[in-house]
């Protein structure tokens, strides 16, 4: 029960911290774009494009955290928690797309620098720096290790930031030196994180679509653990995968002693649970069987299988 209550508060904290920046984001990334239109500054229409990326990529994250509360039903069992995943492949490739067409914009500046207004670059940048500073320091507040929604969005405001300093350092270059192609370089370099932060985002989304074993769960030391439960023989048939973020469950066939009461078998199944909830599994289905029921069929034992056949081929 405390452990439902943590995770609701940080769920509250976690879709605050969201709506703030939302609106921070998006108020700004209007007055950047204007402002990159009148400079005739890439770097700043980048970074604004960036922070439009940001401002939606944050409205998804509330409206995923909006939908992840509604109750579970006879349709959606697991209720709607995995929108927010869906949320996190979307980010993910939004900033991919975004980062080729700055590359893209960036080539065409190179070939032919524009004329830049440093100054008002210079002013709208530093400003913009501030802005994503805030923004960070409010997500980073929030769950960005476990909450993968929330952290697709804090690495959208990191790149964000990493962009405003790109903008005001060209800025300065272009004031100080005349250095043209500044501008378009340091669009280039907002496009390279860009990139990075999209890949990762999406790799890790796609990765619990794929219901693939979480990152901060070790199946040997899971393994162990239920295996070291007194009445324990054996598991088999084991399958561990993310609900959403932070919320993992795990499902396998225990063989334990045929000998055991009832009431004996369900104290090492609560016992199971209490070991794995420290482990960071939530929710856990055990099928309970003694050594004389068939499990030659079972989805690992065939992998197994299938897999000595192969080596014995070659």
């Amino acid at each position: 029960m405390g452990h439902d209550h943590g995770h609701d508060h940080t769920h509250g904290a976690n879709k605050k911290a969201l709506m703030i920046s939302f609106i921070i984001i998006t108020v700004y990334m209007i007055i950047e774009a204007i402002g990159g239109f009148i400079t005739n500054s890439l770097a700043l229409l980048s970074d604004a494009g960036h922070m439009l990326s940001d401002s939606v990529s944050l409205g998804v994250g509330l409206l995923a955290f909006t939908l992840g509360e509604k109750v579970a039903n006879y349709s959606k069992t697991y209720g709607y928690k995995r929108f927010e995943i869906l949320a996190a492949v979307f980010n993910g490739v939004t900033l991919i797309l975004i980062s080729i067409y700055i590359f893209y914009e960036a080539y065409h500046r190179f070939v032919e620098p524009p004329e830049v207004a440093s100054t008002g670059m210079l002013i709208i940048a530093s400003i913009g720096l501030l802005v994503n500073i805030l923004v960070a320091w409010i997500l980073m507040r929030g769950d960005t290790e476990e909450n993968l929604n929330l952290r697709a969005a804090f690495l959208h405001v990191l790149g964000d930031l990493l962009g405003s300093v790109g903008a005001v350092t060209a800025a300065l270059l272009i004031m100080f030196f005349g250095w043209g192609w500044a501008d378009p370089l340091a669009s280039v370099i907002v496009a390279i994180l860009v990139l990075i932060s999209g890949w990762r985002v999406t790799k890790d989304a796609i990765h619990v679509l794929m219901e693939g074993t979480p990152k901060s769960v070790e199946l040997d030391k899971i393994i162990k653990t239920m295996e070291s439960v007194k009445g324990v023989l054996s598991i088999h048939d084991l399958h561990v995968w993310s609900i959403t973020s932070g919320q993992n469950a795990l499902s396998c066939h225990a063989v334990v002693d045929g000998n055991l009461s009832v009431l004996e078998s369900q104290k090492i199944l609560r016992t199971i649970e209490h070991k794995l909830e420290h482990q960071g599994i939530g929710h856990v289905t055990i099928q309970m069987e003694n050594n004389d029921h068939p499990h030659e069929d079972s989805l690992l034992c065939q992998n197994d299988q299938e897999s000595k056949e192969h080596d014995h081929e070659h």
